[in-house]
């Protein structure tokens, strides 16, 4: 039941052949059961429940408010909650309770979905591993997994798990772990895409201005995009339908009069033309991930659709740009952390200026420390032409590469998610917080920096018997067709389900389904 789609269960509810409230229970028991995945912050069991009973209702008389009435999902953390504490993995944030949520929150509690919960992520969004939290590292739910431990030279998985990708970790393993259906995450260079990827799901960003950012604390302003975390494509583009559209508290949407409301019933690859971009041979791509990358274009091109290989020249400059520009405005939006109106506050109060910088420094970690001294160095007058400004001329650049492609015909871009499968905590924890979200952001921050929308797409399974993914880029406000492509892309790959070792209760909802 846990692992089925969206649209599968919502059809069973509708039917009567399972009640919201079940559901519901069964995925508040499976959050307990993996508890020590650290997936979740904040459980929100009672009010859960409230709102099952309130769906089981209205689908009983036959009312249902939409496809997602009675569907359970989760948040991450950094998306406002009313009357629900809302951290960003910060002890700067502990104790904050909004006052309101976030658009893209309402517009799920609108149409009957369950809140399960608040998800963990890396402190304030900033990372790529969800390790930098201070309510401890999310761990990857296919570390438990069948296919893992039977290649795992460790007896104990404790002792040897793999990330789950970040910022966005907790909510990937949230539904990994077929604790919910569906979950929102924060996409500002990967954030979103990184954590599918390694977890084996459909992860999918948006085109910037589609989705409302009202009540998503910022990161990067102009970049950052709520993300879509869901078990397939179809059920993506559900979640995509109910979400995007103009929001009036947020002036960066539009109204998208010309995306369809749903994925066609009927679609031929071989009106597709698909661009497979040279520069994106990067180092230190695993051999695995690049024969999955040649595997899928094969894949096209025995299926008829036009396949060329297109030139992004500016790509190799990329993440220095996106590393500018995040640290400049994560500068500017972390000054509203001083301690004087919400949040944590110092006990130290000889001063203003004391009670400031001491709030400061208890309540944020190295990582966002560090991103904000980089940002006001680079804004200082004297460096602003050279960095600042240098890095928006360089993100001009960059969009006008993706535009050019695009007129020359080709529909969608085809790349690799991530360098390779998910490293093991303790070989992830080795490097720095910036170096390794430099080689994890490579192919998917470009995207963020020219506002397209993209989807990763898990593809197989490694030698190691975790996922490997690809992305898929689009046009702008083409979100549909993207995932029009994305969703044949994913039928002809048949991504096996996530069997967890020694899970009884998975094993006896088999036989049930069966």
């Amino acid at each position: 039941m846990l692992s089925l789609s969206i649209g599968e269960v919502s059809a069973a509810l509708r039917k009567g052949r399972l009640s919201a409230t079940e559901l519901c229970r069964r995925c508040l028991n499976r959050i307990r059961k993996t508890r020590h995945l650290n997936a979740y912050i904040t459980v929100t069991e009672d009010l859960a429940m409230k709102q099952a009973q309130e769906a089981e209702l209205r689908l009983t008389r036959g009312k249902p408010l939409g496809p997602l009435d009675g569907i359970p999902f989760s948040v991450k953390d950094n998306f406002c909650t009313e009357n629900i504490e809302t951290t960003c993995a910060s002890h700067m944030l502990r104790g904050y309770f909004p006052p309101f949520s976030a658009t893209v929150v309402q517009k799920l509690l609108d149409q009957g979905a369950v809140l399960v919960g608040k998800t963990n992520l890396d402190e304030f969004a900033m990372g790529s591993g969800s390790t930098d939290s201070v309510f401890g590292p999310v761990r990857n739910p296919w570390s438990y997994s069948v296919s893992y431990r039977e290649q795992s030279r460790e007896q104990d998985p404790d002792s040897d798990w793999v990330i789950a990708g970040g910022s966005s970790g907790g909510s990937a393993a949230a539904v990994a772990s077929l604790s919910s259906f569906m979950a929102l995450g924060s996409d500002t260079g990967g954030s979103t895409r990184n954590p599918g990827s390694l977890c084996g799901l459909v992860a999918l960003k948006p085109t910037y201005g589609l989705l409302s950012r009202h009540g998503l604390i910022p990161l990067v302003n102009s970049m950052d995009v709520p993300g879509i975390m869901t078990r397939t494509v179809h059920d993506a583009a559900t979640v995509l339908d109910v979400l995007q559209g103009r929001d009036e508290k947020d002036s960066t949407t539009v109204e998208s009069a010309y995306s369809p409301s749903s994925l066609p019933e009927e679609f031929d690859v071989r009106d597709i033309c698909v661009g497979v971009p040279k520069e994106y041979h990067a180092p230190g791509m695993s051999a695995e991930t690049l024969a999955q990358w040649g595997r899928v274009v094969a894949l096209f091109e025995r299926a008829g659709a036009r396949v060329k290989e297109v030139s992004l020249p500016h790509t190799q400059h990329s993440i220095v740009c996106y590393h500018v520009l995040c640290c400049c405005e994560v500068a500017s939006n972390m000054a509203r952390f001083d301690g004087l109106q919400y949040g944590h506050r110092s006990k130290v109060d000889s001063s203003t200026e004391a009670l400031y910088a001491t709030t400061r420094h208890e309540g944020f970690n190295s990582v966002v420390r560090s991103r904000i001294l980089a940002g006001n160095y680079f804004l200082l007058k004297q460096n602003y032409d050279r960095y600042f400004v240098k890095a928006q001329q360089i993100r001009r650049l960059i969009t006008e590469d993706f535009r050019r492609v695009f007129q020359s015909g080709v529909d969608v871009l085809l790349t690799p998610t991530t360098l390779s499968d998910a490293a093991r905590y303790s070989d992830f924890i080795q490097e720095d917080n910036r170096t390794r979200s430099a080689q994890e952001d490579i192919f998917t921050q470009p995207v963020n920096v020219a506002g397209l929308p993209a989807v990763t797409v898990p593809t197989a399974l490694s030698s190691r018997g975790l996922p490997i993914s690809l992305q898929l880029i689009g046009q702008s406000f083409q979100d549909m067709k993207l995932l029009t492509v994305a969703n044949w892309m994913e039928q002809q790959l048949d991504f096996p389900i996530i069997r967890f070792h020694d899970d009884t209760d998975q094993e006896r909802e088999c036989k049930l389904g069966s």
